[in-house]
């Protein structure tokens, strides 16, 4: 075969192999799929979309600061890691998407120098942060505070809620004391008291006849 039938053959592979491309090219255009309204699944410890609907809260979640008092700031830890995609919190360290946590349990809304905070934190500047502000915060930001920027969903589970909290407590240099139970909680059930021994042989002895 000599160079002229190779050239012929080389040719008509390119010739194919351009409009196969273009084929390819055209049907994307035509057949490009459409993105749903809303996700299918929300993958994680990734940011929601300012869309997301924010997780359902727990029936009958227990007092707050009987959480606190159970809670763990290790499983704190673990769960912030959703949280790190957007924040830091080592002491000093550096604004992300959002602001450095260092210290923010008891410290004011929009506190941290440098950080652009919405309009709706801004409001908000003199008010602390205590543990039911930040326990809405976190339950559900757009909720607790409307307008604000932060697009994440939330978390829906009480008790995560306050291990996340624990831990953040636990990243300051002037850490909050607790929140004491509730009255009726701290005191425990009403336990009636046993009946003196006479009266309770007496109350199963037959009357007299």
């Amino acid at each position: 075969m000599d160079s002229y039938e190779w050239t012929r053959i080389s040719g008509a592979l390119l010739t194919a192999l351009i409009a196969v491309l273009g084929l390819s090219i055209i049907t994307g255009y035509i057949y490009r799929p459409a993105k749903p309204d809303k996700p299918g699944y929300v993958v994680e410890g990734v940011v929601a979309e300012a869309e997301a609907s924010a997780p359902e809260a727990e029936p009958g979640e227990p007092p707050l600061e009987l959480l606190l008092a159970s809670a763990d700031p290790a499983r704190g830890a673990a769960a912030f890691k959703k949280c790190a995609a957007c924040h830091s919190i080592e002491k000093g360290g550096a604004n992300g998407i959002g602001p450095n946590l260092w210290g923010v349990v008891g410290a004011k809304h929009a506190h941290m120098a440098g950080f652009s905070y919405s309009p709706a934190l801004q409001t908000l500047a003199d008010k602390a942060w205590d543990w039911a502000s930040l326990d809405a915060w976190i339950k559900n930001p757009r909720a607790a505070i409307p307008g604000n920027k932060m697009a994440f969903a939330g978390v829906g589970k009480a008790q995560e809620r306050a291990d996340i909290l624990v831990y953040l407590n636990s990243m300051s240099d002037s850490q909050l004391a607790l929140p004491a139970p509730p009255a009726e909680v701290a005191a425990g059930p009403e336990v009636a008291e046993p009946a003196p021994a006479d009266e309770a042989v007496t109350s199963e002895m037959p009357a007299e006849t």
